[in-house]
């Protein structure tokens, strides 16, 4: 009897540990059962694109639809692969990268500027576009601000900008205290900092403080013109963005990366720069992922 019993608890046992290790992890994405990332993506015809608000980047519209340049960059070659369903959601810009390493997302893209410091978070796909920089000011920029230079010649200037954003280190760079500094998880929320009197700048992506301002009260805040694009080292600051994967995700970044290709090559990559305010001076030149990285 109690031979028996040991037969049988033992045999539950294998039964046990074979459901434990059927979805073992492959590297790709997915299980062992399921295969890569693109397999699954492929197979479903559809992905999950993590996108910040930040217009014309990457927004959501009045009727819920996911839209901005770096979506739609990516809509079209995600059609390319045969995957014709994005499934984009809007989620702030710092939270991104964290929510595609959870799994939330199977890519992400706001134009994110690549940086040394996510190279070693997550792996980028080639460069889709480029861009400066940009500041607005109360009405009449009552500090003459002209550049980021201008917030670090002045410690009474208050500058407000986008939690997690590059412009943290361009200002620090530059000489800007901290106590100078505020943040904020909402271009909306940097320009009323700005609107109220609180701060007295906010500095973000040109193409975005543009929109920002639009959509603003122009009686309380303007963009600054003329603007002198930073320079750290003798080197611009120029941002250069693109999609971004998993680190175990390289055969989708690599079938990503071919299907860009064709579409910067062909040309077509430029009639959604235009539609989103962009043009030839965004497109990408012969800075590489690789240089970005190993900056």
């Amino acid at each position: 009897m109690k031979k028996r019993l040991v037969i049988a608890v033992i045999g539950l046992l294998v039964i046990l540990s074979a459901c434990g290790n059927s979805g073992e992890s492959t590297g790709g994405g997915g299980t062992k059962s399921e295969g890569s990332t693109l397999d699954r993506l492929k197979e479903e015809g559809r992905v999950k694109l993590g996108v910040a608000n930040e217009k014309p980047y990457g927004y959501k519209t009045s009727d819920g639809e996911v839209t901005g340049v770096a979506p739609e960059i990516t809509k079209a070659v995600f059609k390319e692969m045969g995957i014709d369903t994005v499934e984009g959601e809007v989620t702030e810009f710092g939270s991104l990268i964290p929510a595609l390493q959870a799994g939330r997302f199977d890519v992400i893209t706001a134009g994110m500027d690549i940086r040394p410091e996510r190279c070693a978070e997550a792996a980028f796909g080639d460069v889709e576009i480029r861009y400066g920089e940009g500041m607005a000011v109360q009405k009449g920029n009552p500090k003459k601000l002209n550049s980021y230079e201008d917030i670090a010649k002045n410690p009474d200037v208050k500058v407000s900008i986008m939690a997690g954003a590059n412009q943290h280190e361009f200002l620090k760079e530059l000489g800007v205290k901290d106590n100078q500094i505020e943040t904020a998880d909402s271009i909306s929320s940097n320009i009323a900092a700005v609107s109220s009197g609180r701060v007295d700048a906010t500095v973000m992506t040109e193409a975005t403080l543009r929109e920002a301002v639009a959509s603003a009260d122009e009686s309380k805040v303007e963009e600054v013109k003329p603007f002198t694009q930073p320079e750290i080292g003798g080197e611009s600051v120029m941002s250069y963005g693109a999609a971004v994967f998993r680190k175990e995700d390289n055969e989708l970044r690599e079938a990503y990366n071919a299907e860009l290709k064709k579409l910067i090559d062909s040309g077509k990559i430029l009639e959604i720069f235009e539609e989103f305010g962009f043009g030839e001076d965004n497109l990408p030149d012969d800075v590489t992922t690789k240089d970005r990285c190993s900056k």
